[in-house]
C-alpha cells in the first residue's frame, strides 16, 4: 500500500496536472427518474440515476464490461478511464488550481475528553468562504504516526437521526479513534452546519467531491498522520462518497463503502448521480467498477437484504473478486452481508468493518473487545448535537433534501 513519496509531497500540483490531463450517494427518501439527459457541450449525455438498470440488465452490463479486460494490466487501463470519466463528468477539472492549493484555515470549537479518545469540533475553510464542518476524533494518547480515516455520512435527515450527529457516526468514529486512528466525521454539503450550500444544487457532486479532496489535504498535513495508512468509510450516500474519493485520489489506501455498491442502482441524489460520471459519449461504467478501481488496495463491501445491495453475494462481489484475483490480491477484498437487515450502518455492520480496518491499518483491535473477546462500544459516550457543533448558536440546515 506504499505510495510514491514524491507524489505525496507535491499532491496539490500533481492533482491539478492530472485534472488538466484528463480534460477535464444514497437517497431513499424520494423516488427518482432513472434516466435523464443533460447537455454536455454540444452533445446530450444520459445520466444514470437511481434504478437506472433492471437487475437483469445490470448482470448483462457487467458481462459486457468484463469482456473489455483479461488481466491486471488491462483492468488498470479501464480503471484509468473510470477515473478520467469521474473527474471530467464531475467537472473537477474546471475547479481553479488556486482552490486546490489554498491554505486551509481551521476554526476550533469545543474539545471533549472521553474514555480513551477525544472529540474536537472543527470547521475547515478549504477555500475563501467555503467551510467544511466536522468532528476530529483522536486516541486519548498515542505516540508516533497513526492512521487516518474519513467518515462521510448518508442521507438521514430526521432531527433525532441526522447527518454526522447520528449515533452510528459517533459510535464508529469514537471506536476507531480508541483503536488508534485519527478520524474526521464531516457534514455533507448543505447538511448540518453547512449553511453555505444547497444539497440539491445540480453541481452537488462536484462540490462534495472537492470537499473530500480538501479534507484529505488537511488530514495528510497533520504531523501525526501516517500518509501511507489512510482509509474512508461511509454508508448510503456516504458510501458513494467513499468509493468516489477512493477512485480518484491515490492517497486513499483502504475503502469500505457500506450499503451502497450495486450494479443496478446508481444513487438517487444529485450528489451521487446528478452529473455524468458513469456514462459519456464513448464510455460507460457503474458503481461496482468505480468501487473496484482501488484494486489491488484493500476494499470491503457491506450489504443487506432490504435495499439495492441485496445481490451483493451473487452479483457485485464476485465481479470485484475476479478483478482482485488478477492482481493475486484476494486477501485484500472482503464482504459482509446481512440478508435479514435493513439499510443502515448498524452495530452488526460495524463489527466486521472494525476488524477489516484493524487488519489493514494496523489498529489495536483489542480496544473494541470486551473481556469475552466480543466487540463492544460500551466505552463510547454519545454527545448531543449542541456538543458536537462548531458553532453552537448557529441553526442547522433543517431540510437539506428540498427541491
Amino acid at each position: 500500500m506504499k505510495k510514491n513519496s514524491t507524489f505525496k509531497n507535491t499532491w496539490h500540483f500533481m492533482l491539478f496536472l492530472l485534472l488538466i490531463f484528463f480534460g477535464m450517494a444514497s437517497c431513499k427518501q424520494k423516488p427518482v427518474d432513472s434516466k435523464k439527459e443533460i447537455n454536455n457541450g454540444t452533445k446530450k449525455v444520459e445520466l444514470c440515476v437511481g434504478d437506472y438498470l433492471t437487475e437483469e440488465e445490470a448482470v448483462q452490463k457487467l458481462k459486457e464490461y468484463a469482456s473489455t479486460y483479461h488481466n491486471a494490466a488491462e483492468w488498470s487501463q479501464r480503471a484509468a478511464k473510470i477515473r478520467k470519466n469521474i473527474i471530467k463528468g464531475a467537472e473537477l477539472d474546471k475547479i481553479p488550481e488556486k482552490d486546490f492549493i489554498s491554505p486551509i484555515k481551521v476554526t476550533r470549537g469545543a474539545k471533549h475528553i472521553m474514555d480513551g479518545y477525544t472529540v474536537e469540533n472543527l470547521a475547515l475553510e478549504v477555500r475563501p468562504g467555503d467551510f467544511v464542518t466536522g468532528n476530529l476524533y483522536l486516541p486519548g494518547s498515542f505516540q508516533g504516526k497513526i492512521p487516518a480515516i474519513l467518515c462521510p455520512h448518508g442521507h438521514w435527515t430526521k432531527p433525532e437521526d441526522y447527518g454526522r450527529f447520528r449515533p452510528d457516526m459517533q459510535y464508529r468514529s469514537a471506536s476507531l479513534a480508541r483503536m488508534g486512528a485519527a478520524v474526521f466525521a464531516y457534514d455533507m454539503i448543505g447538511f448540518g452546519e453547512d449553511i453555505h450550500h444547497d444539497h440539491m444544487d445540480k453541481k452537488a457532486l462536484k462540490f462534495q467531491t472537492y470537499h473530500g479532496i480538501r479534507i484529505l489535504d488537511y488530514m495528510s498535513s497533520l504531523d501525526y498522520v501516517d500518509t501511507n495508512r489512510i482509509a474512508i468509510t461511509g454508508a448510503s450516500g456516504g458510501g458513494t462518497q467513499t468509493f468516489l474519493l477512493a477512485a480518484i485520489d491515490d492517497r486513499i489506501d483502504v475503502s469500505v463503502p457500506v450499503v451502497m455498491v450495486s450494479a443496478h442502482f446508481f444513487g438517487g441524489c444529485v450528489c451521487e448521480s446528478g452529473m455524468p460520471i458513469h456514462k459519456s459519449s464513448d464510455f460507460e461504467t457503474d458503481n461496482v467498477e468505480i468501487a473496484a478501481s482501488i484494486a489491488p488496495k484493500p476494499l470491503m463491501l457491506v450489504g443487506d437484504g432490504d435495499d439495492w445491495t441485496k445481490n451483493l453475494v451473487e452479483v457485485e462481489f464476485p465481479y470485484i473478486q475476479n478483478i482482485y484475483k488478477m492482481f493475486d490480491a484476494e486477501e485484500n477484498v472482503a464482504y459482509a452481508f446481512f440478508p435479514d437487515e435493513v439499510h443502515d450502518y448498524g452495530f452488526s455492520k460495524r463489527k466486521p468493518v472494525y476488524k477489516f480496518l484493524a487488519d489493514h491499518l494496523d489498529l489495536d483491535y483489542s480496544k473494541v473487545l470486551d473481556m469475552n473477546g466480543k466487540v463492544t462500544e460500551k466505552n463510547v459516550t454519545l454527545l448531543d448535537t449542541t456538543g458536537l457543533k462548531v458553532y453552537p448558536e448557529r441553526s442547522m440546515v433543517q431540510n437539506p433534501m428540498h427541491n
